[in-house]
């Protein structure tokens, strides 16, 4: 084994292209940095040769301690939309942007500490992380990449040896997170707010080209941007909504352009269904519940809408119409990327009209018999095949068993068989597995996910935290003795469940 410091071939665009955009920053140091966690099939991924490291070089290496040849370290400065209410200063207060690499397909990712110390940005926080959050994110990140949900993900977890203060002392920790990029709705509103119409057009002719590189040259790239991003984040929240996944904290800084997934703080995976579901202790007016998520991604646009508007043409009215044009679209885009994943989902393969209400009943008789949102779909997978489910036979009741008025359920079974057979016949058992691949078994419960993290922190026990992502590593697929993670947690205890921002 080797202490030297590990080679990274960076190749830093933001910092090479942007400057004046961020601010230049070096890691805190920390007493005790010790490795938590390491994902090798990530840094594989990414053509990070660090197999032949030693965990305390990892360590150092992942808390920022040691700062490898290439990297440029910089928090990058943003404004946002936070509760509706707007912060024109936000920014990086407690991130830091190592540099971008290009992985094994050619991809340019971000890789980025987050809990590494106070920036200019930190507003008078102490820009640290603690363990149970960094877990968080570590966890719910990688189960959301291996549900087929685009996403940061996690590359390490550092614990620091050192306490920080929140609503009492606990363990300090970085996390490593890797993205397509950080570039967030944000970041376009700080330049736009600060009247800094250059770097403004820097920041987008940036993203065009790392983003969507097809909108160079072309005669309205600004307006191709936003289409852009209003298409991804379109599918993004489709699929959030086919999982039962409540961000929590949809605020324009914590949106991105590239259409992941980001900042894991007070999210939670809905078990009985509730379109008005909403877990985040801040969320006091429930502004982000779990039905809300498509008109906010909306609202989210419009405020990127508005920070492209000056880039968009000397005719200002023209600019106008052609952004709300791409915002009145919205609704219809989000429900033709919903409206795939439904049919997928209730095994169907071709589209027919009616197809949309056919899955809107079902989501009302889960909602009104508060039935468990991923399970339901599962069981229903195990109806179209016959009830066989991986070769053992399930309890001719076990999609009833969930329902209290088997009538209605019975009704709607009805409906949809006879839309099944309206299709060309299909195996039983490949439209049954099609639609498993597509409804997961294993999600993060709240309170496995709980669970692992009070073991992690309060008595720095990992093993629950392994045990669940290991599960969580493959969904899709039912594996003996699993049974435990794939139970919700009973209603007394859902009922009370409260996530927190983690800062």
């Amino acid at each position: 084994m080797t202490t030297a410091l590990p080679t990274i071939a960076f190749d830093n665009s933001y910092a090479r292209e942007l400057e004046g955009l961020y601010a230049h920053v070096q890691a805190s140091r920390v007493p005790a940095p010790r490795l938590l966690r390491f994902n090798q099939a990530l840094a594989t991924e990414l053509g990070l040769e660090l197999d032949g490291f030693d965990q305390a070089t990892l360590a150092a290496l992942f808390a920022g301690m040691e700062v490898p040849v290439g990297a440029t370290p910089l928090a990058q400065a943003y404004a946002g939309h936070q509760f509706g209410g707007f912060s024109p200063q936000l920014g990086d207060g407690r991130a830091l942007l190592l540099g971008e690499v290009i992985d094994v397909q050619g991809r340019r990712r971000d890789i980025a500490l987050k809990g590494s110390g106070r920036t200019p940005f930190s507003r008078g926080g102490d820009g640290k992380a603690a363990v149970g959050p960094v877990l968080r994110e570590y966890l719910v990140g990688e189960a959301m990449h291996a549900l087929g949900v685009p996403t940061t993900r996690a590359l390490a977890a550092v614990s620091t040896g050192e306490q920080v203060q929140r609503e009492g002392l606990l363990p300090g920790a970085v996390l490593t997170r890797v993205a397509a990029s950080h570039v967030r709705v944000g970041t376009f509103q700080y330049f736009a707010a600060h009247g800094e119409i250059d770097k403004l057009r820097r920041l987008a002719d940036y993203v065009i080209a790392r983003h969507d590189p097809q909108l160079l040259g072309s005669a309205e790239p600004y307006l191709g941007l936003l289409q852009a991003v209003a298409e991804r984040q379109a599918a993004l929240i489709a699929r959030w909504m086919h999982l039962g996944f409540i961000h929590g904290v949809m605020n324009t800084d914590n949106m991105t352009i590239s259409g992941e997934t980001i900042d894991y703080g007070p999210c939670a995976f809905m078990e009985a269904y509730d379109p008005d579901a909403v877990f985040s202790s801040i969320d006091r007016q429930g502004r982000y519940t779990y039905s809300n998520q498509p008109q906010i991604a909306r609202w989210n646009l419009a405020r990127l809408a508005e920070a492209l508007l000056p880039l968009m043409g000397s005719d200002v009215q023209r600019a106008i119409d052609q952004a709300m044009a791409v915002l009145d679209d919205f609704p219809a885009r989000y429900e033709a990327h919903w409206l795939q994943g439904a049919r997928a989902k209730l095994g169907l393969l071709e589209a027919q009209d009616g197809d949309l209400e056919l899955a809107q009943d079902w989501l009302t008789l889960l909602h009104t018999q508060a039935v468990d949102f991923t399970l339901a779909w599962r069981h229903l997978a195990a109806v179209a095949d016959g009830a066989e489910s991986q070769g053992q036979v399930l309890p001719p009741s076990a999609l009833q068993a969930m329902f209290v008025d088997a009538a209605a359920l019975n009704a709607w079974l009805a409906r949809w068989q006879a839309r099944l057979a309206s299709e060309a016949a299909q195996p039983p058992a490949q439209r049954a597995a099609a639609m498993r691949a597509v409804s997961p078994l294993y999600i993060p419960r709240n309170a496995l996910v709980e669970d692992a993290l009070s073991a992690a922190s309060d008595h720095g026990d990992l093993k629950p935290f392994e045990q669940l992502l290991a599960v969580l590593s493959q969904p899709f697929v039912e594996r003996p003795g699993l049974d435990r993670y794939a139970q919700p947690a009973p209603a007394e205890v859902t009922a009370n469940y409260r996530t927190f921002c983690g800062t």
